[in-house]
């Protein structure tokens, strides 16, 4: 089976704003009908990139190519790209389907066909029947909504969402998650999505690059960014991780496979996760441990020993915390911090009668030891 073609590439793409350099060399590929997200912290340069493919700003150096055509120059109102913002900028003095039906009128489409398409958008993201209603009488999932059926009523090539959830509460943020994706499934659009968010990323990504300071740490699924960040940054950003300070003791490339020294010289087993790595016998590295990987157990549990892994220590509650789903533990030992959650489930996931100060053990097994190099 052939790769798909790509919607979106970046050639060495940078761009400068005086000194001050918000995109560094940015090469990535967005394959037709996928669905991309830029993650990172504010100022890391993801809306710089998402302007620059829609045309609000263009490149000081590199080349931009949308369906394969660079598009340098070309404004943004001649690329078959649409942007839906955070803020949705709908027109009050209009109603839902005079809004949606917009950039239709821009484009000469007018009448019977006009009214179709947007007929069409409307039943699209589930607001059909509410075409003669002022925007400004929805709720904000609704203008959300509104705001998508006009960008996707001239059919672009790339659908371009600059965290257009950020105005939503929490609970209808997560709703508009699922419909989001769905949507983009749907109608088989290549969604760019733009976001500080990780669980947004996560949750409705195919492919994920996570961006600093202009730069792009590591692209690729998010299942591949959680289990296999290839530095500290991207697995200190995507989810929670006990860091660890070690040493390198000897290293295998053809595997990954490492061991390594942490503390006062607990030799530990693990995997160095950037396969284009070749750290040296010596080196400083970081290994990184998930909390969900850890076992805790109460320390006078007899069969602690034979169930908590191939690594164990000793140490004392902090805090604990009931999180709903699960419960957090943190954990003061030897090797620092440590945090562990345990899963609810039926029958229960908190260690009974565990609470601050008292003491427990912890494990992990040696798949878990991701070693970090940078």
């Amino acid at each position: 089976m052939s790769e798909r073609a790509a919607d979106v590439e970046l050639v060495d793409v940078t761009k400068r704003f005086g000194r001050f350099v918000a995109v560094e060399r940015m090469n990535v590929s967005i394959a037709r009908g996928t669905f991309y997200s830029l993650l990172g912290p504010s100022g890391c340069g993801k809306t710089t990139t998402l302007r620059m493919i829609a045309g609000f700003e263009q490149p000081s150096e590199g080349e931009v190519l949308i369906a394969g055509q660079p598009v340098a120059g070309v404004p943004a109102y001649r690329r078959n790209v649409n942007t839906v913002f955070q803020h949705y900028a709908l027109f009050p003095h209009m109603d839902v389907a005079r809004n949606v039906g917009y950039g239709l009128r821009q484009h000469g489409v007018k009448g019977e066909e006009e009214r179709r398409r947007v007929d069409e958008a409307l039943a699209l993201v589930r607001l059909g029947g509410l075409g003669a209603r002022r925007t400004w009488e929805l709720s904000g999932g609704q203008q959300q909504r509104v705001a998508l059926a006009r960008a996707l009523v001239n059919h672009p090539t790339v659908l371009l969402l600059d965290e257009p959830l950020g105005a939503l509460d929490l609970k209808l943020r997560k709703e508009m998650q699922l419909e989001l994706k769905a949507l983009q499934h749907q109608v088989g659009i290549t969604f760019v999505y733009v976001t500080h968010d990780q669980e947004e990323a996560i949750t409705m990504s195919d492919v994920v690059v996570v961006m600093r300071d202009g730069r792009v740490q590591q692209q690729g699924s998010p299942q591949e960014l959680y289990e296999r960040p290839v530095n500290r940054f991207v697995a200190g950003f995507l989810g929670l991780s006990n860091f660890l300070a070690g040493r390198l003791v000897e290293h295998h490339p053809a595997t990954g496979g490492a061991a390594v020294t942490i503390g006062e010289g607990m030799a530990i087993h693990g995997r160095v996760t950037d396969p284009e790595a070749r750290p040296s016998a010596g080196a400083e590295v970081t290994v990184a441990v998930r909390p969900e990987r850890l076992w805790i157990g109460r320390a006078d549990d007899a069969a602690a020993e034979r169930t908590a892994g191939a690594t164990r220590v000793a140490g004392r509650v902090r805090q604990a915390t009931y999180l709903g789903d699960q419960n957090e533990y943190r954990i003061e030992t030897a090797l620092g911090e440590l945090v562990a959650r345990r899963q609810n489930s039926e029958g229960g996931g908190a260690l009974p009668g565990v609470g601050p100060g008292d003491p427990v053990l912890v494990g992990w097994r040696d798949e878990a030891n991701l070693v970090l190099v940078a």
